[in-house]
C-alpha cells in the first residue's frame, strides 16, 4: 500500500506512518508533498490520503487521523493502542477530547524533532519513531498495571 500526506510532519504524520507499518502493513510506501498537491498525487500515484481534509483517514470531529486508523482497522481491542490515541489525539488537537496529561510531553517532543536539521520527511519518520515505539511500551505497561486511562488519571 503506498500512503500520503501533507509534507513537514508533526505528530500525526508521524504517528499514523508509525501505526501504519508496526499494525496494518509492513511495507507500506509514505509519500509527503506540499498540501495543496497531496489529492492529484495520491490519484497519479493510486496513494491513500491521510492527515488532509476530507479524507476517510483524517480529522473527524476532535478525532484526529490515527483515531480514524485505529478505528477502520480494528484496533481498538488492543487497550495499549486505545491509550496511545487518546496520547496522540490529545498532542495532535487541543487535547479537550481526552484531556490526556502525556500529550504535552509528546508535542513538546514532536516539535524538537522537527528543529532537528532531517533532510526529510522520510528521515525524520525514521528517527521519531522509537519514541511511538516507548509510548507504545508505556501504554502496555499501564495497561498491564490496571492503569488505562496513564500513570497520570
Amino acid at each position: 500500500m503506498k500512503w500520503i500526506t501533507r509534507e513537514r510532519v508533526k505528530v500525526d504524520r508521524v504517528a499514523c506512518p508509525w501505526l501504519i507499518r508496526k499494525f496494518i502493513d509492513p511495507k507500506a510506501e509514505f509519500l509527503f508533498v506540499p498540501a495543496d498537491d497531496v489529492m492529484k498525487v495520491a490519484e497519479r500515484e493510486g496513494a491513500i490520503p491521510y492527515d488532509v481534509p476530507n479524507v476517510e483517514f483524517g480529522h473527524h470531529g476532535q478525532e484526529c487521523s490515527f483515531d480514524a486508523l485505529v478505528k477502520k482497522h480494528g484496533l481498538a481491542n488492543d487497550p495499549a493502542l486505545v491509550l496511545l490515541a487518546k496520547i496522540v489525539n490529545g498532542s495532535d488537537t487541543d487535547n479537550s477530547l481526552w484531556h490526556q496529561p502525556e500529550s504535552a510531553g509528546l508535542n513538546a517532543v514532536a516539535e524538537g524533532f522537527r528543529q532537528l536539521g532531517f533532510k526529510d520527511d522520510h528521515e525524520l519518520n525514521a528517527a521519531e519513531w522509537i519514541v511511538y515505539d516507548a509510548l507504545y511500551g508505556y501504554c502496555q505497561e499501564m495497561v498491564r498495571r490496571g492503569k488505562p486511562d496513564g500513570a497520570f488519571r
